[in-house]
């Protein structure tokens, strides 16, 4: 039905930057909210940013607000997450997820699809 693919993860070093993209296929025009989450070993799943697929409207976790931007292209169904600023403690695997309600929330269990995950790694 929905498949989201996420790719641009990988070792950056302290400071330094990655952008992450996550491209929507099948029944993507069903999801009217973008989300990115991130898990650690050994932590819960972390709401990091979301955007609403119509219009600007976003929400960023306090801990990244400032140092991560999430952006979309509606044209190629991808949503893209700019990391900037990067510490060792946003070291965790990032997911990309999408909700059909229409609510920009940070909860996990609002969302209705997954990606796998991509794994981001920041050395100190």
């Amino acid at each position: 039905q929905v498949q989201l693919v996420e790719s641009g993860g990988g070792l950056v070093q302290a400071g330094g930057s990655l952008r992450l993209s996550c491209a929507a296929s099948g029944r993507a025009f069903s999801i009217n909210v973008m989300g990115w989450f991130r898990q650690a070993p050994g932590k819960e799943r972390e709401f990091v940013a979301a955007i609403k697929w119509s219009g600007r409207t976003t929400l960023y976790a306090d801990s990244v607000k400032g140092r991560f931007t999430i952006s979309k292209d509606n044209a190629k169904n991808t949503v893209y997450l700019q990391m900037n600023s990067l510490k060792p403690e946003d070291t965790a695997v990032y997911y990309c997820a999408g909700e059909r309600n229409t609510v920009v929330i940070a909860i996990a269990a609002a969302y209705d699809y997954w990606g796998q995950g991509t794994q981001v790694t920041v050395s100190s």
